[in-house]
């Protein structure tokens, strides 16, 4: 006995090599996409995190300058490996008895300087 053709292909509940290929490229596009945001993430995880440490190092050094005797404040600065943080002292500004205080800390990142600045005014 012969079975028709039509028989024998009418009853396909598979996927064509054709449907797997395009399933495949589709997830291969989504996983490209996915990788590109996670490495987005990544870079501004590590930029957080050096902001961080530098505002940590300014509120540090205006701090100390605010627990320091009203004249014996003075302007400098310092570095470390990756940080160079300067410290401005203007007298009598901006008004007569009063001291501005300016702290600098910056850092170089991907060839671009990044800074954060704390400005503040003490009194005698």
């Amino acid at each position: 006995m012969v079975i028709p053709m039509d028989k024998i292909c009418s009853n396909n509940n598979g996927f064509t090599l054709i449907e797997i290929m395009i399933a495949i490229l589709i997830l291969v596009i989504a996983l490209f996409g996915v990788a590109g945001v996670t490495v987005s993430v990544i870079k501004g995880n590590a930029f957080g995190k050096e902001v961080t440490s530098a505002t940590t190092l300014a509120q540090d050094k205006m701090e100390e300058l605010k627990n320091t005797a009203y004249g014996s404040i003075a302007s400098g600065g310092d570095t470390d490996s990756i940080y160079a943080r300067t410290w401005a002292v203007t007298s009598d500004s901006p008004i007569a008895g009063t001291t501005t205080i300016v702290v600098t800390v910056s850092w170089n990142r991907g060839g671009n300087t990044h800074n954060v600045t704390l400005r503040t005014i003490v009194a005698q």
